[in-house]
């Protein structure tokens, strides 16, 4: 269960469905009444994640068995550590928890491409030794949302990974899945971090 607890986590597909139609509507938005394309200016998200450098107190609630009707929820108290890597253009976290179903271990990759405007969250379980698919996605408007495409028990499903609420000393990550194309989502991890006090004064290179 535990390489499905994560990520930071868009489905390939939908990027490229999905592409020709977000081109065309901005493609409209920048056009002047005289048909004349205007200048876009692109965002720089490289420092969308600076929020997070630190080291952070993690509640975790994980649903024991999504997507099968379960109301069962399980509880984790852990700590992570958010590190800057290449100047700003990644950032590594390390995350430790335990609940009654034992200890876990995470590392998320989490990388900006500058083109594209996107980051690329690549997580790797403790027990795994490998690296997942990447969930791909941007902030907007103080939001982060990434999806992904994974298999649960047999069966392709989308993955949406939501990081909200985000202040200087706290923040939420939520996790669902989707095995509807995206119709509807089942909620089945919640994090909640707050800054430990050592790092709030500081942020970690």
């Amino acid at each position: 269960m535990f390489k499905h607890i994560r990520r930071g986590l868009l489905v390939g597909g939908l990027i490229v469905m999905l592409q020709p139609i977000w081109g065309r509507a901005q493609q409209n938005a920048d056009t002047t009444r005289t048909g004349r394309p205007q200048a876009r200016v692109e965002r720089d998200g490289q420092h969308d994640f600076d929020f997070e450098i630190g080291s952070w107190k993690t509640h975790l609630r994980r649903l024991l068995h999504p997507l099968t009707g379960s109301t069962t929820w399980i509880e984790y108290e852990g700590t992570s550590v958010v590190r800057k890597v290449w100047n700003g253009r990644g950032n590594l976290v390390e995350l430790e928890a335990d609940s009654a179903e034992g200890h876990f271990e995470g590392l998320n990759l989490r990388l900006y491409d500058p083109k594209s405007g996107q980051w690329s969250l690549n997580f790797a379980g403790g027990n795994s030794g490998s690296i997942s698919p990447p969930a791909i996605g941007h902030f907007e408007n103080g939001r982060g949302e990434f999806y992904d495409q994974e298999s649960l028990n047999g069966r392709a499903i989308y993955v949406r990974f939501v990081i909200s609420d985000i202040t200087r000393n706290s923040c939420r990550f939520e996790q669902s899945f989707s095995d509807d194309g995206g119709k509807t989502w089942e909620l089945n991890w919640i994090a909640l971090d707050t800054r430990l006090e050592e790092s709030s004064g500081t942020s970690r290179p």
